[in-house]
């Protein structure tokens, strides 16, 4: 069976190797570098068996991308505190969308709208609007990437049309094709990152409602979260590029 492998990092600056892995079911620590050549070398080596290749690599890297825990014990906070986490930030909050629906949305007003084709009046005075417009006026860099299937499902044309209030109270809003993210490996998580220090990993229920957040703090694993962040933006198209092209063609 082929593993299920997640990319930690890599701390060179010029290429990509020596890089650390994690296995996603099994929780080993894969690590690929230069090979250690030299026979004088390899004959200090004590255990190496038979089709094993030492490989060198630097102590930072281990220490920057390897597991802090031998078993890790998730934070959870609830839904009262996940949203003072939007008050309490400073410089950026930012958030990977990749679900094909969410049930929250289906219980609003605008979402039925949206389902009959017309266009909702968004409302931009919610606490949750109001607090990210003033975020937004003192200069906190705002944005989101939304991963889409193709066609999109229902779920997704909501959100589509919801980047418009997005937009609105100062959000940089992307789409991302879904065939596209899984072509660069990124996760299928739902997260948000608070000032580049700081991860809320949302998490749902098999009906797609919202039950609690893992709140993620440890330094390399909000630094693995910022790389998913940065490779989603890379790839990823505004939103309004993505609507009157990809859209307009169907």
């Amino acid at each position: 069976m082929t593993r299920r492998l997640r990319f930690n990092g890599t701390g060179s600056g010029e290429g990509g190797c020596p890089s650390v892995h994690e296995d996603l079911d099994t929780g080993e620590i894969i690590v690929h570098g230069p090979p250690l050549s030299e026979p004088d070398d390899v004959a200090q080596l004590r255990h190496l068996g038979e089709g094993e290749v030492a490989v060198v690599v630097p102590r930072e890297v281990l220490v920057d991308f390897g597991p802090k825990e031998v078993v890790r014990t998730p934070r959870i906070i609830d839904l009262t505190a996940f949203g003072r986490l939007f008050e309490n930030f400073e410089h950026s909050a930012w958030r990977l969308e990749t679900r094909r629906r969410y049930a929250s949305d289906e219980a609003t007003e605008e979402y039925e709208v949206v389902s009959r084709g017309e266009t909702p009046r968004w409302d931009l005075q919610s606490p949750w609007a109001l607090t990210m417009r003033a975020k937004a006026d003192t200069g906190a860099a705002l944005g989101r990437v939304r991963i889409v299937d193709t066609p999109p499902t229902p779920g997704q044309r909501y959100l589509l049309a919801h980047a418009v209030k997005n937009e609105a109270i100062g959000e940089d809003v992307h789409i991302l094709s879904r065939g596209e993210a899984e072509r660069q490996r990124l996760p299928a998580e739902d997260f948000w990152i608070f000032d580049s220090r700081l991860v809320a990993l949302l998490r749902f229920d098999e009906d797609d409602n919202l039950l609690d957040v893992e709140l993620i703090t440890e330094p390399a694993e909000v630094n693995r979260y910022a790389q998913v962040r940065d490779a989603a933006q890379h790839y990823a198209v505004p939103f309004r590029q993505y609507t009157e092209s990809v859209l307009a063609a169907e």
